[in-house]
């Protein structure tokens, strides 16, 4: 069964024929993904089915007709996100390996995709030997950090305030109260990408509209007039409102300038 689809490609199993590419995707809930795609015709089918094999019941399909072939792949990826959040369908066995869970050894391996989209891929080494790799679109990147972000202020912080409070319970020396300087007029530059974007749109009038991002918050880019104009007009303001996390520099594309805002202490391709 499985020698009829002799490759891989991005986690989907590929069967070819002649000029048509058969892809599959079986889940863990025992829904299975295929995907079709004629080269040079622009036409192509993605279904979810109920059976293993990509043989039962459909829950649901694409268009037939694509502008090209990342239309289709858009397609493909809406179809597997919706089949793969459905319940188990209670087939006998699983063609798909269930769900891995374990306890993360060492640190998080954090790299931008080798797609050419916009994507970050999350490698996780859990303490019983096997290597996850996650890859996630600049949407679920952003709203994984922000996740993240929650779970330090209510769980993180609250054990570090209960460890602090633990070490002054121990602290058996006096006391000294010093004076504290008036740091009312001291205004503390953006840390992370998401600070960047709102001191951009609080302070500049730059949205969300004008900016692109890298997927690891490497630099954020300012596109679209006026705001670029507005932005090279005010360098001094600019530079000093994003200091000391960020500098920005001037980007002339063809066509069109970029402000760029780039993260101090990283180096970049071509520095």
């Amino acid at each position: 069964m499985d020698d009829a689809w002799p490759e891989t490609v991005n986690g989907w199993e590929l069967a070819r024929e002649g000029h048509i590419e058969n892809y599959r995707k079986r889940l863990a809930n025992r829904v299975t993904v295929t995907a079709m795609w004629e080269n040079g015709t622009g036409r192509g089918q993605v279904d979810a089915r109920t059976e293993p094999l990509g043989g039962g019941r459909t829950l649901t399909s694409s268009r037939k007709d694509f502008r090209d072939k990342d239309a289709f792949w858009t397609a493909a990826t809406c179809v597997l996100e919706m089949a793969a959040n459905l319940p188990s369908l209670d087939w006998h066995t699983s063609p798909a390996p269930t769900a891995l869970a374990g306890t993360v050894a060492g640190m998080v391996e954090a790299e931008p995709g080798t797609s050419g989209y916009p994507e970050a891929e999350l490698t996780f080494t859990l303490t019983d030997g096997h290597t996850v790799t996650l890859v996630m679109t600049d949407e679920q990147a952003f709203d994984l950090s922000n996740s993240i972000s929650r779970l330090d202020h209510h769980v993180w912080s609250e054990e570090r305030e209960d460890d602090e409070e633990e070490d002054e319970d121990y602290d058996e020396e006096p006391v000294v109260v010093e004076e504290v300087p008036d740091v009312s007029e001291v205004q503390s530059g953006p840390d992370t990408g998401h600070d960047l974007v709102t001191v951009l749109e609080e302070r500049f009038g730059v949205t969300e509209d004008n900016l692109l991002a890298h997927v690891d918050w490497s630099a954020l880019i300012v596109v679209g007039e006026p705001e670029v104009s507005s932005l090279v007009e005010r360098g001094d303001e600019l530079t000093a409102a994003v200091a000391p996390r960020w500098y920005p520099v001037v980007a002339d594309r063809p066509g069109e300038r970029w402000v760029v805002l780039k993260r101090t202490g990283l180096r970049y391709h071509g520095e």
